[in-house]
Parts: structure tokens; sequence; C-alpha cells
């Protein structure tokens, strides 16, 4: 299961945090670190806070963007405080590590860290499948990244730990990957601009709500075709 887990840091602006979520990251079995343009790394302050995860740094996977980091995944989640501007379902830390113990026989999962001091933009939030929130004292919620990326983690290792001891295993579904689903988006996007159903220079928060209305379905690859073959078929009749 944990060999399946990414976890990808969006432009962290300080490498120490970069060693630090390694080593909280290695404490508990994972080691697919994924780091979105960092600001400075490699870096010895990387290196001397990693504290024996030297390797989750030389391993690390160095993408230009959040989509690149994504590729592949079949199921993501934003980890931020911020989610009164979004419609995601709400997950804590712990039922997201349920929820991934299934999800990991259909491919890479991936938890989403943004910026220590702004977190995650809206716009790479709607990229995920649903939100996670740490619970915290409501009058102190201040958590660095790497201790954010220790709790999840945690919770990952727990889950793994018992999976592994009950032998739980799902049934195998072949889901749609990210990259699979920002085609279907675009896609959608076009049609609903050429039956003039959107506005191209006005579009509101249809693409936005149109998004979670596909993140809620975490679609399988068949079902993802289905709406693929509908939408050229409208293409067609607009024609």
């Amino acid at each position: 299961m944990l060999n399946r887990v990414r976890i990808i840091l969006v432009s962290p602006s300080h490498p120490g945090n970069i060693g630090s979520a390694a080593r909280a990251m290695k404490t508990m079995g994972l080691t697919r670190l994924y780091l979105v343009d960092p600001k400075i790394f490699p870096h010895s302050d990387a290196t001397a806070l990693a504290v024996g995860a030297n390797d989750l740094l030389e391993s690390a996977s160095i993408c230009s963007s959040l989509d690149e980091a994504l590729m592949g995944t079949v199921f993501s989640v934003a980890a931020t405080a911020r989610n009164r501007d979004l419609s995601h379902q709400i997950m804590t830390p712990r039922q997201v590590a349920d929820s991934f113990l299934g999800k990991t026989d259909e491919g890479d999962v991936a938890i989403v860290f943004g910026p220590e001091r702004t977190g995650l933009t809206i716009e790479d939030a709607t990229k995920c499948n649903v939100v996670s929130t740490i619970p915290c004292n409501p009058n102190y919620s201040s958590l660095n990244l790497a201790q954010a990326v220790q709790v999840f983690s945690y919770e990952l290792k727990v889950v793994s730990a018992k999976a592994t001891i009950f032998g739980q295993t799902k049934k195998t579904v072949e889901r749609a990957t990210h990259e699979e689903i920002e085609w279907l988006i675009a896609h959608f996007e076009k049609v609903l601009i050429d039956v003039e159903f959107l506005n191209a220079q006005n579009p509101g928060r249809v693409m936005q709500r149109l998004r979670r209305l596909v993140a809620k379905t975490n679609l399988e690859k068949d079902e993802l075709n289905i709406l693929r073959g509908f939408l050229s078929a409208v293409e067609k009749k607009a024609l």
C-alpha cells in the first residue's frame, strides 16, 4: 500500500522543511516524494534535517507543475486548512488513510501539500478528488509543513499495518488517471462552449463545479470513455 502513495509538496520555500518532511515520511515507511517547483533544492539544510532520509531526497521527483506530479494517479487529496471556498468532500487524515486502502490496488494515490506561507491555491486544490483538514486547536491551528506530513504519514502507516495483519483486499477496478480526467474536463469545456451553454468570456464557476462533480465520482476508465464518447457525439450533432 505505502509504495503507491505519493507525497507532493507544491512550491516549498524552505529547504529545511523538505528535509524534515522526508524524515517524517521515512519513519512511517513512505518513500515517494514529489517536489513541484521547489524554491531552493537541493540544499544542505534539506540534507541536515532529513537525518538519515537522504535517500528520499536523492530519489525525489522534481516537477514543473502539479499536473505533472499527479500524472498517473487515480485519487488525490488536497491537504489544506482553507476549505470554505471549496465544495469538495472534506476528510480527516484518518479517513484519507482508510480511503486509500482499496484505491492503492487500482493505482497511485497522492496527498498534496501547499506552500508553507499560503497553502494550496483554489486552482490546485480543485485538481484533487477530496480535501483533508487536520483537526486542530481552533485557537492555535498552526502546523508546519513537516508536522502535517507526519500526521498523514502516521495514519497511513496504521492503516497499512492493519491491512497486512488482516489481509484486507478489495476488488480491483481500472480507474481513470489524473491526466485522463483533465482531458475529460477540457473536452466538457469545449463542448459546452460549442453548444453555447458556457460563455467562454464569462464562465463563472461552472467549470469549477463540473470539476467537483467529476471528482466526486472517482471515475472508472470505462465510465470516462462513455462520457468522452457522449461528448464526441454531441460535437458531431453541433456541427
